[in-house]
């Protein structure tokens, strides 16, 4: 049951940066064949804290995909759910809001 939910929350994030990719590749494609000047741009924001903000949600679905897999590790190894701090069992509750915690609230 764990495991399974940790593959959804997996295929999710897989998905959030596929499609994330797919927009900031289409973002320097636009940019790169564009002479507008963005950065006085008063209808919007500029390319570039565009692709820094497309830039930096990739890197947080890549890292939770990063997070799931070490937390599907840990299930094959037997040691999910338990505190790499302190030895105890993480409460269930914060299992359930963040599935591939490490640590209990304590050593959080």
């Amino acid at each position: 049951m764990v495991r399974d939910e940790l593959l959804r929350l997996r295929a999710r994030a897989e998905a959030e940066a596929a499609t994330l990719d797919r927009d900031l590749h289409a973002l320097f494609t636009a940019s790169r064949d564009s002479n507008a000047d963005d950065e006085h741009d008063p209808e919007g924001a500029t390319i570039g804290f565009e692709r820094a903000q497309l830039t930096a949600l990739l890197a947080a679905a890549r890292e939770r995909i990063a997070e799931v897999d070490d937390a599907l590790s840990r299930v094959e190894a037997g040691t999910y759910g338990i505190c790499e701090g302190c030895g105890r069992p993480i409460a269930e509750e914060r299992l359930i809001a963040r599935p591939f915690a490490r640590h209990c609230i304590a050593c959080a």
